[in-house]
C-alpha cells in the first residue's frame, strides 16, 4: 500500500457516544486519513461509517496498532480504558488523542504523559470546549491584558443530566469547566487549593450536586458549580478583571460574550479627606457593554486540526497531556475535600 504523505493516518477506538464526532470530524479534517474505527461491536461501527464507507472495521486494537498506514490513534472509550489503551498506543509508536478525564487518578495520568514524552509522541487531551471561537478570545483579553489583573472566575454548567453509574458530576461535567480554567489563566497563575461541598439528594451513591472554589495563586478565586438536577440548562462564565467583565453564555448563539466596562474600583485612601475615607473605600465604574463578533465553527474541527498541527509541527498542543494533568490534579483534590466535608485541599507541585 502506498502511504500519502499529505496526511496522517489516524484510528478512532470507540464507536459509542462521542466516537461518531471524532470520525465525523477526522474525516473533515484535510490534514487527516481516515483508517479504522475499532470497536467491541462492530455492526455499531459501520452503522456509524455508513454502506459506503472505505473505512476499516476492527474489533481488534492489536491489529490496528500494528499497521503502519495508523500513525496516530482518537480514544473515545469509557474512562476506566483510557490508560491502557494509550500506553498501548505509545508503546506501538502513534500519537495519541484521549477523551476527558486522561485517567481516574492523577499517578495513572502521570505515567501516560511520561510514556508520551519520553517516546517523543504527541499526546492530546479532548478538552473540547477549549477550543470554541468563545475560549479562545477569553484567553486572549486576559493574557493580552484587555480584562486586567484577573479578580474572579465564576462558572455554572448545569442540567437535568443522566446520573452515572461509575462518576459523579464533579468528574462529569467538571473537567469542561476546569480544563477552560487552565488554558485561559495568564501565565504565572496557578490554582492552589481547592475546596469542594456536594449532596446526593436522590441517595443513588453519587454526588449529583457540586461547588467547587478554587483558590489562584494571585488571590484570586474560581467558582465552578455543577448539576445534574436542574430543569433548566445553564452554562455561563464570568470572567471579572481589574479593567473589564466578560459573561460568556454559551446558549446564547447571537452573543456568546458581552464585555463590560462596569465594574468596582479601589479608592485612593490618600485622594480622600478623613470623613471620605471612612465612608468610601471603593468607586463604582459604569462604561459601556460590547459584544465581540466571533466567527462560527466547529470546536472539534478546530481541535482535530490542532491534533494534526502539532503533529506535523512537532510541538505540544494546547491541551497537552500536562494540561489533562493539571485538570486531573483539581478533580482529585475535589474528591478528596467532598470526602474531607468540604476542607481546602493543597494541590501542592501536581499542577
Amino acid at each position: 500500500m502506498v502511504l500519502s504523505t499529505c496526511s496522517i493516518g489516524i484510528a478512532v477506538v470507540g464507536a459509542g457516544y462521542w466516537g461518531p464526532n471524532l470520525v465525523r470530524n477526522a474525516q473533515a479534517t484535510p490534514a487527516l486519513r481516515l483508517e479504522y474505527l475499532c470497536d467491541l461491536d462492530p455492526a455499531r461501527a459501520r452503522e456509524v461509517l455508513g454502506d459506503y464507507s472505505t473505512v476499516q472495521v476492527s474489533t481488534d486494537l492489536d491489529e490496528v496498532l500494528a499497521d503502519p498506514a495508523v500513525q496516530a490513534v482518537a480514544v473515545a472509550t469509557p474512562a476506566a480504558t483510557h490508560v491502557d489503551i494509550a500506553l498501548a498506543a505509545l508503546s506501538a509508536g502513534k500519537h495519541v488523542l484521549v477523551e476527558k478525564p486522561l485517567a481516574s487518578t492523577w499517578a495513572d495520568g502521570m505515567k501516560v504523559v511520561q510514556a508520551a514524552e519520553d517516546a517523543g509522541l504527541v499526546l492530546m487531551l479532548d478538552h473540547t470546549y477549549c477550543y470554541t471561537p468563545a475560549v479562545t478570545r477569553l484567553r486572549d483579553m486576559l493574557r493580552g491584558g484587555e480584562l486586567g489583573a484577573l479578580q474572579y472566575l465564576d462558572s455554572v454548567r448545569i442540567n437535568l443530566g443522566l446520573v452515572q453509574p461509575d462518576v459523579d458530576v464533579v468528574w462529569d461535567l467538571g473537567p469542561h469547566d476546569l480544563s477552560i480554567l487552565d488554558t485561559v489563566l495568564p501565565d504565572g497563575v496557578r490554582p492552589v487549593t481547592v475546596a469542594a461541598q456536594g449532596s446526593d439528594p436522590l441517595g443513588c451513591g453519587q454526588v449529583c450536586v457540586a461547588h467547587l472554589s478554587i483558590q489562584l495563586s494571585n488571590g484570586a478565586i474560581a467558582h465552578v458549580h455543577v448539576n445534574w438536577l436542574s430543569p433548566t440548562k445553564v452554562r455561563t462564565t464570568i470572567v471579572g478583571g481589574s479593567r473589564r467583565t466578560v459573561v460568556w453564555d454559551d446558549l446564547n448563539p447571537t452573543q456568546r460574550l458581552s464585555v463590560y466596562d462596569r465594574g468596582v474600583e479601589a479608592r485612593d485612601p490618600g485622594s480622600l479627606g478623613p470623613e471620605q475615607r471612612a465612608q468610601t473605600r471603593v468607586a463604582y465604574r459604569v462604561g459601556d457593554m460590547v459584544a465581540p463578533a466571533l466567527p462560527e465553527k466547529e470546536a472539534l474541527r478546530s481541535m482535530m486540526a490542532e491534533f494534526a498541527a502539532a503533529i506535523t509541527e512537532k510541538r505540544p498542543p494546547l491541551t497537552d497531556g500536562r494540561s489533562g494533568l493539571r485538570v486531573l490534579a483539581m478533580l482529585e483534590a475535589a474528591s478528596e475535600s467532598l470526602r474531607a466535608g468540604g476542607a481546602a485541599v493543597p494541590l501542592g507541585d501536581r499542577t
